[in-house]
């Protein structure tokens, strides 16, 4: 199998004129895309960096995100992704843990990027997209300093291509390295599945930072077609983007698709191109599914997946029958089933399969899985036992072999579509002087699906309001992980084992709702 930095040099001989990248206003064909890949990459190669070594990105969507990574895919390098959204304390533990030698980053980051290379000894090189500090060397120069036929080394499927860092349900987060070998096998696992590439062009809205809308891209580039990158979600611009560009392909969470059906513009425009909108992130409410079949056409895809262990399960548009059989009506609430080239396995505690029907843990088996978690060998023993992905999520099979989850990751928390991990927010919230217990749970949220509710037990004496305890976390860890409420009780509830139990506190939360909607 060619590794995706040959399908960059396929691309840039097989179709040279195509489009490959669109930005704003610029617009990248596949020939000049391999041209400032090599580039690129001579350029790192001449500041010192060789196979394997990390180069950390800190920056929004943009185009030369995907040259970084492009960079790393030709000659082995190794991307180290930073989620921009999170707290300075979470960023510098990871280039802390990843210790990269190289920094690339937007302009808008500089402060952050500063103080990184203050703190973090392996940093010798700091490249910025943008007005450079005099510190860094911009971007544009780096590049056009490179060597068009590219460094003396070129990737091999064994390199480790990306770490990309996933919190933890426990502690601090976990590096998950992907090889080219596993990404070449992802790209084309989805351009195959999805009918990614060809004549079609994706629009990628989500951060690339997250392996969902990388993969994407790659998948979309695998067979040569055309990916537009928005550098964050606004409903009108998106509807403007694919008429324009013809989109036939893109993926939105479900709140990203109850937006672009509320927008005032939407009827206003031809989307006929789209071929395939994938939901994959969040469960979609049926009621809004078939608001979306009903405006899209059957075009709408969902999966099952994680940054361990990418889409192992797809429920093709085929399968979205709303108007079928109780059962196929039942099935929209599955994330499908395996695809030809992954399997799914559900084990009890005992380590035993589960019958149809039956909840256990969900373990999934690929060439798309990762390495393992960098620097974390007792975690990568633990997530990868006999080949097989120990996800820690619990779902059951039905007796056709579709996937229903039936809870998720240990205190794992989905609002918008990103994962939010209780344990987290729990120790953000605990860091507060007045806070004695802290438990954080998920409660529905009409918008978001689910939002942050912080349960707080203070310390006899101590004095805190909500609005404290929110702006106190916001110094510590991201905006979008931050409780949007705040609950004070004199005691949590507990198990015998005396862990706090969660499911009552959850049980609590739907009751109160409940009484809250009888009185109207």
């Amino acid at each position: 199998m060619p590794t995706v930095g040959q399908i960059i040099e396929r691309n840039a001989r097989l179709s040279p004129q195509r489009l490959a990248l669109v930005c704003d206003e610029r617009r990248i064909t596949h020939r000049d895309y391999a041209a400032r890949v090599r580039r690129l990459a001579s350029a790192m190669y001449q500041r010192g960096l060789r196979r394997g070594d990390r180069v950390s990105i800190l920056a929004m969507n943009c185009s030369e995100y995907v040259e970084v990574y492009g960079a790393a895919e030709w000659a082995g390098y190794t991307v180290n992704t930073i989620n921009w959204r999170l707290a300075a304390p979470e960023i510098e533990w990871i280039v802390a843990d990843a210790a990269p030698r190289m920094l690339v980053f937007e302009a808008q980051y500089a402060d952050m990027a500063d103080a990184l290379r203050r703190r973090q000894p392996s940093l010798t090189r700091c490249i910025c997209i943008g007005a450079a500090p005099a510190w860094a060397e911009p971007y544009e120069a780096v590049l056009a300093s490179g060597d068009e036929a590219g460094p003396p080394i070129r990737a091999s499927a064994d390199d480790a291509l990306c770490i990309i860092y996933t919190s933890g349900t426990t502690g601090r987060p976990k590096g998950v390295v992907h090889s080219n070998r596993a990404y070449a096998k992802l790209a084309e696992i989805l351009s195959s599945e999805l009918q990614l590439g060809g004549d079609g062009t994706l629009l990628a809205i989500a951060p690339i930072f997250h392996i969902g809308a990388r993969s994407l891209a790659s998948g979309q580039h695998w067979r040569g077609g055309t990916v537009v990158l928005h550098r964050g979600f606004d409903a009108p611009e998106v509807i403007r983007t694919i008429e324009r560009e013809r989109i036939t392909a893109v993926h939105l969470v479900p709140t990203m698709v109850q937006a672009i059906l509320d927008a005032p513009n939407f009827n206003d425009h031809d989307l006929s191109s789209l071929r395939m909108l994938m939901y994959a992130a969040a469960p979609m409410p049926v009621p809004l599914l078939k608001r979306a079949i009903a405006a899209f056409g059957p075009i709408l895809v969902n999966g099952y997946g994680q940054t361990e262990v990418n889409l192992p399960t797809l429920l093709h548009a085929h399968q979205h029958m709303i108007d079928g059989t109780p059962e196929q009506l039942k099935r929209l609430a599955s994330v499908g089933q395996p695809h030809p080239q992954s399997e799914i396995r559900i084990v009890a505690d005992n380590g035993t399969d589960c019958a149809p029907g039956m909840p256990g843990e969900v373990l999934a088996k690929s060439d798309t899985a990762m390495v393992g978690y960098w620097n974390n060998p007792d975690a990568t023993a633990q997530a990868l036992r006999d080949g097989w992905v120990h996800t820690g999520d619990v779902g059951y099979l039905d007796d056709e072999g579709y996937l229903y989850l039936v809870d998720r990751k240990k205190d794992m928390i989905i609002s918008g579509g990103e994962n939010i991990y209780s344990r987290e927010v729990e120790d953000a919230v605990a860091e507060h002087p007045a806070v004695r217990e802290v438990a954080v749970i998920g409660v529905p949220d009409p918008y978001w699906g689910e939002s942050v509710r912080a349960i707080v037990v203070l310390r006899p004496g101590a004095c805190a309001d909500a609005q404290q305890i929110i702006d106190h976390t916001r110094t510590l860890i991201a905006s979008y992980k931050c409780p949007k409420s705040v609950e004070f009780v004199d005691a949590l509830p507990r198990l015998p084992t005396g862990k706090v139990s969660k499911r009552e506190l959850r049980a609590r939360c739907v009751a109160a709702a409940s009484e809250s909607v009888a009185q109207g």
